[in-house]
């Protein structure tokens, strides 16, 4: 395999990416390649035959945004299908966060957990029982980087399902 300059509009996006970079985080990752360029170049876009991405969603997004007009790409064109789909969850472990919905829906957890992704526990309905019976008063606090990312989080958050009996919920955004 081999580095090839290729134009950017002939790069198509992966629709099952399971992972994004919004706000800040997205915007240091458009200033970094505006800033250093040669990145690219030492890490370049893996694409399959078809030109969809299995590497580098977001350095592509962020190259868009740059307005550059190539960018180098490496064609994996001898993976297999459950190859390509290893490659990109392994090659997104380290940065941005992951979308639980894809992952939830498009992906199987076994291997997910298998390529190193810690998948979030929850509690058993027997477990969340017992909780509710001892506890009165809990703070939960949650980290979030803007407030879209805190209502969803709110709208998954189903009291009634957790089957909590708190007289009080706080919910304190570090924002």
């Amino acid at each position: 395999m081999k580095t090839e300059l290729i134009s950017i509009g002939k790069i198509k996006p992966n629709k099952d990416n399971p992972r994004i970079i919004k706000d800040d985080k997205f915007h240091k990752l458009v200033n970094s390649i505006k800033e250093f360029p040669q990145m690219l170049e030492i890490r370049p876009i893996v694409v399959n035959d078809e030109m969809v991405v299995l590497g580098g969603n977001m350095r592509l997004k962020a190259c868009k945004e740059a307005k550059l007009k190539e960018v180098p790409i490496i064609i994996a064109d001898n993976l297999t299908e459950q190859q390509q789909r290893e490659f990109i969850i392994k090659d997104n472990i380290s940065g941005g966060e992951w979308d639980w919905d894809v992952l939830d829906n498009e992906w199987d957890n076994e291997e997910l957990e298998y390529w190193g992704i810690d998948i979030p526990i929850f509690n058993s309905e027997e477990d969340d029982e017992k909780t509710s019976q001892s506890i009165d008063d809990f703070n939960i606090t949650i980290k979030c980087d803007s407030i879209d990312e805190l209502e969803k989080i709110m709208t998954k958050l189903d009291i009634q399902d957790k089957k909590i009996s708190a007289k009080t919920f706080l919910i304190k955004a570090a924002l």
